[in-house]
């Protein structure tokens, strides 16, 4: 193995580079000096060779030490939090704190600090060490020096040692529906579930059978062009919301919409041809709609709407300017912003005010959409709530946005260009993965004082119960690709997890909300007990809970997580009724994505299932003499239920069942490794012969009202 230069290697640990790490067989792997060449490059440092890597750990010495207060401190109510302040050799430093209400609070303690002092051009710069009182409230204040006549500050922002449930919860558990929203579409909805959907299928599910929440897909935005993105987990922007997902008819201008008669023709002839496809069009969907509401848009508003959507403006401010803007912008010239004209890639270009002058009414457009957006994100999560469901609407959280979108676009000054995320080679994936979504740099996270985070926090839980994480350990670490470079070639970033897991914790107890944090996949042990110290709760899939003490079978119920959201499946799984057949393997046979005879793999699916199959036998949810779970549909659907029922057997606060699960569907939502091979998240909610199925026909269905009624008799036994 090459030796690695030191200074390289000080380098990468300044910025939080990994030089090393443990591959998925447990072997230490080597970075080459190549990657972290490329990954400091994106950090803004050039180490390209060795007199740049010496200049550039002055820099940092330099930069360190010129900076008064530290970008951002974070600590934890309840703790004492320390931390360094920068002052001339032999002056003075006086510290105290502001509060966000205005207030101002003393008792800040000086600690020993015995580090030498430090030459900075013709100035000495003493070091001197503070600890703020431990009884500070949640929040975010700041932290003011003076030292003579200088007076500066930082951010400091308090979080909760402990999240946990909301107190409306309490000791109870919850159960609650999964669903891909758009795949979820009623009589009413066009050719897409909306909104509306959402709200009536919340309010089904809590009134009639007790559910406490119901779990959607991410529902950011997309580029308002054609191809439509059609994954929910490649958004153009993870702040705003996708305007496909409005129900235009509930838009309070719709009433006084003169020929509302178009509108109604728009829609009959949307939903006509997708009753004639087995594939949800977005691109359809989209022009239709994006014609209605332009329509609806240019209706008079009465005073209080007018007042109530310039509170909305003012209350999102420049995020939302901006985001109008690149919409307008990608609609005139493009999705991609790298290949706009140089005047306008940048928010603070010198032609972006040009732009929006010219199409001022374009540009407005888009605010209003997402003024009405949050209108009826607010009535379902209202409506939700009001029909009983203790969490309500729990949204997901993306890992990140696409490389030529809206917030790529917008917050490219605190995103690292030039490198992508994905994952190394695991047992699944042996080359790796590439997601192609640009990172967060974490120096600029902090240097911002993570306001750019915060606000996205806010935003997904404005409106919700809870949210859904996914990758969440992607604020611990994450692996970063150089351009060029295939996902082997890449290494890992660390992140202030202790700030970011803080402000997702702050952001949700403000809101009362739960917070999960999908945590499957090659997780250092020590996270999971750093999530669950703070009170978030993790992700437990059925099928991956194994006994890796014994015999690596099923791990018995008694032994899974307390603070977890559990279910059967996920939206990267199979529906349940698929898998027990032996689905997902014909189906990537016929891809080309097996790496061995589908016969092996079917044989190995068999033994898994026969194996739970045995754990069901054993916690009496199944007869001996009921048939293999790959038989009939009769056997099918009993072993689905009573999977369902084992769910219940396990300490779980939280609960899930798949929508796909409650209606008997077998088509996959999405299939990892595939892009236009197979219609991934396009695929429409259907019944068990694969005819789709409507909302209303949800509804009636006994298949589902039975498995709900499964749930609610576990989540509230006797």
């Amino acid at each position: 193995m090459t030796q690695l230069d030191p200074a390289l290697a000080q380098l990468a640990a300044r910025f939080s580079v990994a030089t090393e790490f443990d591959d998925w067989t447990g072997r230490r792997a080597a970075v080459s000096e190549d990657t972290l060449v490329a990954v400091l490059a994106a950090l803004g440092v050039d180490a390209s060779g060795p007199d740049e890597r010496r200049a550039a750990l002055r820099e940092c010495d330099d930069a360190y030490w010129s900076k008064a207060l530290p970008p951002t401190i974070v600590g934890r109510a309840g703790a004492e939090t320390t931390f360094w302040v920068h002052v001339t050799a032999g002056a003075p430093a006086h510290v105290w704190v502001r509060l966000e209400d205005g207030a101002v609070r003393s008792g800040v303690r000086q600690l020993d600090n015995f580090t030498p002092p430090y030459q900075l051009g013709e100035r000495r710069i003493g070091e001197a060490t503070f600890a703020l009182p431990s009884d500070l409230p949640l929040g975010y204040h700041r932290v003011h020096l003076r030292s003579g006549d200088v007076e500066t500050s930082t951010a400091l922002i308090v979080t909760p040692p402990w999240l946990g449930l909301p107190a409306r919860l309490g000791r109870r558990r919850a159960w609650g529906l999964a669903t891909q929203l758009y795949s979820v579409r009623s009589k009413r909805s066009w050719g897409l579930g909306d909104l509306t959907d959402l709200t009536d299928l919340a309010v089904w599910s809590a009134a009639r059978h007790g559910a406490g929440y119901v779990l959607v897909n991410p529902l950011h935005a997309a580029a308002p062009t054609r191809p439509m993105e059609p994954s929910p987990y490649l958004p153009t922007s993870r702040r705003f919301v996708n305007p496909l997902y409005l129900r235009v008819e509930a838009i309070p201008e719709y009433a006084d919409l003169p020929k509302r008669s178009r509108v109604r023709a728009l829609r009959n002839e949307v939903r006509a041809a997708a009753r004639k496809s087995d594939r949800l069009d977005r691109d359809s969907a989209w022009a239709a709609k994006r014609k209605a509401l332009k329509w609806v848009h240019e209706v008079k508003r009465s005073a209080g709407r007018e007042l109530a959507y310039a509170a909305y403006r003012e209350r999102e401010g420049s995020a939302l300017d901006d985001f109008a803007v690149w919409c307008a912008l990608a609609e005139h010239h493009g999705d991609d912003w790298h290949r706009w004209p140089e005047e306008v890639r940048h928010p603070a270009g010198p032609g972006i005010a040009r732009f929006v002058e010219k199409h001022g009414a374009a540009v407005d457009f888009h605010r209003w959409l997402q003024w009405q957006l949050d209108e009826q994100l607010a009535a379902a999560q209202s409506a939700a709530v009001r029909a009983g469901m203790p969490l309500g609407v729990m949204h997901d959280l993306a890992v990140g946005v696409h490389p030529n979108g809206a917030d790529a676009w917008a917050l490219q000054d605190a995103l690292a260009l030039g490198v992508t995320v994905g994952a190394p080679p695991d047992e699944y994936n042996q080359l790796g993965q590439n997601w192609s979504q640009p990172p967060w740099r974490p120096d600029r996270l902090t240097e911002l004082e993570y306001a750019p985070f915060r606000a996205l926090i806010q935003a997904v839980l404005r409106h919700a119960g809870g949210v859904r994480i996914d990758h969440i350990i992607g604020l611990f670490r994450l692996w970063w690709i150089p351009q060029g470079h295939p996902p082997t070639g890449g290494t890992y970033v660390r992140y202030d997890h202790e700030a970011l897991i803080g402000i997702v914790a702050l952001e949700a107890y403000r809101a009362g909300a739960v917070v999960v944090g999908e945590d499957l996949g090659t997780v250092e042990p020590w996270v999971r007990d750093y999530l669950r110290a703070r009170g978030l709760l993790g992700t437990s899939i059925l099928w991956f809970e194994r006994d890796n003490w014994g015999d690596g079978g099923p791990l018995p119920a008694e032994y899974w997580r307390e603070y977890c959201l559990s279910s059967v499946t996920t939206h990267d799984l199979p529906p349940t009724a698929g898998y027990l057949v032996g689905e997902h393997v014909r189906l990537r046979d016929s891809l080309g994505l097996l790496t061995r005879p589908a016969e092996e793999e079917l044989a190995d699916a068999r033994a898994e299932q026969g194996a739970w199959r045995a754990e069901l036998v054993r916690a009496g949810l199944l007869d001996e003499q009921d048939g293999p779970p790959g038989g009939d549909a009769t056997d099918v659907e009993r072993t689905i239920t009573a999977l369902y029922r084992y769910l219940g057997r396990t300490p779980s606060r939280l609960l899930a069942l798949a929508l796909t699960d409650a209606v008997g569907d077998a088509r996959t939502q999405n299939q990892p490794g595939t892009t236009d091979e197979y219609p991934n998240w396009r695929v429409p909610l259907s019944d068990p012969r694969g005819r789709p199925l409507l909302l209303e026909e949800v509804f009636d269905d006994p298949r589902a009202a039975a498995l709900c009624e499964v749930m609610r008799a576990e989540v509230n036994p006797g």
